[in-house]
């Protein structure tokens, strides 16, 4: 058997997420390397406070642990962690090896959880808005509201430009009323909107852990200031205002509570689940072959069948979107068994769905604004299947222009009952063009009515009010939402795999 290989070797498991589809960007920020960087400037954050609310901590001190903050022993770390079983002690004997003056003072007063959840609630918040008090690498490359508004864009900019465009709507996915395909664009784009509000939301609902203690009742900070209570509050407050956040918990136990983690989740799955039901439309129309997600010119869609043109992103979207969906029972199953202040069962739990699910939702954001920088429109397929069904649509306009002209409403009504059954056996029985309306210029009957059949059967005519329901939708409520983005939107979205 061969030897134990390292996680970047072709010879070990490697999540997909990673190595396929999420962004480099992405990857980095749940990285180990971003983790505990993170944590080395929350021990930062505290020596400092602690330092400036009078505790005997030296300028040295605080310089030694500025200069190392990049200087992560990775193996060492692993090393401490075997020996110890303890991850968060095995980083603090590593930063203290290379920070040997301020050694005796990372972590002080502190528990696991604050680097642990402090950490969570930082990449979380970072994650969703591109930027956090330590900076995400690159600007705007991660599921973040400028992903989701980019997208959100790209398919208002297609909506508009085919507001007026009829199409063949379905209901049951068989043929109903027309729509247009900028209305029914419009669809997907409510979903998303919803979205993106749900993510700004979250963003501003997060808090910070802060400066709690073991139970959560600050003990070890009152104890280190001497039962100064308004020092500990000031600590809790400088520490919270240096991460970034506007305000923390007051209340936690050793943890946060773990119903944010249920929000945070929950947010990302309602995504999933609109990215889902818009790829699954764009599936089904390619079948159709009235429009298709970008192809490349030197793509293959089948190893067998070289005429295929498979719509593989969409499909890709859909299968990690039924992940993102799911991910969220994690948390929920973790919040309802958290005894008391706190229980280890949450931890390996954690490191699995909270980063997964970034990653999947930065994934489905990257591949549907690729897809919605490419969507392709075939008109003429589009009119083909409508005048396969607009004749019978059309009948009732038919019974109401024949009365207006003289007609008995019974008599014409029997008589397109007829012609519609006729036309009705060729399409199914024989494969055949519907020929209602061939059937109905060729009837003396509707003789009074033949020079209007093209007005009748004009389609625009079937679309109610779509094309100004799409202007007003994307005026009022769209663009104003887009309107904090618009420096952002420029970033086109290119796939890993």
């Amino acid at each position: 058997m061969a030897a134990v290989s390292d996680h970047g070797s072709p010879d070990s498991y490697r999540s997909p997420l990673a190595s396929r589809y999420a962004s480099p960007e992405m990857c980095f920020v749940f990285s180990d390397r971003y983790k505990f960087r993170t944590w080395r400037q929350l021990w930062l954050w505290l020596a400092e406070a602690e330092q400036t609310l009078g505790l005997p901590i030296t300028d040295e001190q605080i310089q030694e642990m500025k200069s190392n903050l990049d200087n992560i022993d990775f193996k060492m770390a692993a090393e401490e962690e075997k020996r110890l079983r303890h991850d968060v002690m095995a980083h603090v004997h590593t930063f203290g090896h290379c920070c040997p003056k301020a050694a005796g003072i990372i972590h002080l007063g502190a528990t696991s959880c604050y680097v642990g959840d402090n950490t969570s609630l930082i990449l979380s918040s970072g994650v969703i808005t591109a930027h956090c008090s330590l900076r995400l690498p690159g600007s705007d490359n991660s599921v973040s509201v400028s992903q989701l508004a980019r997208v959100i864009s790209r398919l208002a900019d297609f909506a508009k430009e085919r507001a007026s465009l009829p199409t063949l709507g379905f209901t049951h996915f068989q043929p109903a009323q027309l729509t247009t395909v900028g209305k029914r664009c419009c669809l997907w784009i409510q979903d998303l909107c919803m979205d993106l509000q749900n993510l700004k939301r979250v963003r501003d609902d997060l808090r910070f852990r802060g400066v709690k203690g073991t139970t959560g009742t600050q003990a070890s900070f009152l104890q280190l200031f001497e039962g100064d209570d308004h020092k500990v509050e000031q600590l809790d407050k400088m520490v919270t205002d240096k991460a970034g956040f506007k305000r923390a918990f007051i209340i936690t136990g050793q943890t946060y509570t773990r119903k944010v983690d249920i929000e945070v989740l929950s947010v990302l799955a309602s995504l999933g689940a609109s990215v889902h039901k818009i790829c699954t439309d764009i599936r089904l129309l390619a079948n159709l072959k009235e429009m298709e997600e970008p192809f490349e010119k030197q793509q293959i869609g089948s190893s067998a069948m070289p005429y295929k043109r498979n719509p593989m992103r969409s499909e890709r979207c859909c299968s990690l979107a039924r992940h993102l969906m799911t991910l969220v029972m994690d948390p929920l199953q973790t919040a309802s068994v958290q005894w008391f202040e706190r229980t280890l069962d949450d931890s390996a739990n954690r490191r699995i769905c909270l980063a997964e699910a970034f990653l999947t939702a930065d994934t489905i954001l990257n591949t549907l604004q690729n897809i919605s920088e490419g969507l392709v429109v075939y008109p003429k397929v589009i009119e083909r299947r409508i005048r396969q069904e607009l004749p019978f649509m059309a009948t009732e306009n038919i019974i109401m222009a024949m009365v207006k002209a003289g007609g008995s409403r019974q008599d014409c009504h029997e008589k397109i009952r007829v012609l519609s059954q006729q036309a009705a056996s060729v399409v199914k029985q024989e494969g055949g063009d519907n020929d209602l309306i061939e059937r109905i210029q060729a009837d003396a009957y509707f003789s009074p009515i033949h020079s209007q059949l093209d007005r009748l059967l004009d389609p625009s005519s079937f679309t109610g009010r779509a094309s100004q329901q799409v202007q007003r939708f994307l005026e009022e409520e769209v663009y104003p939402l887009l309107k904090p983005y618009e420096s952002v939107m420029k970033v086109k979205a290119e796939l890993c795999l």
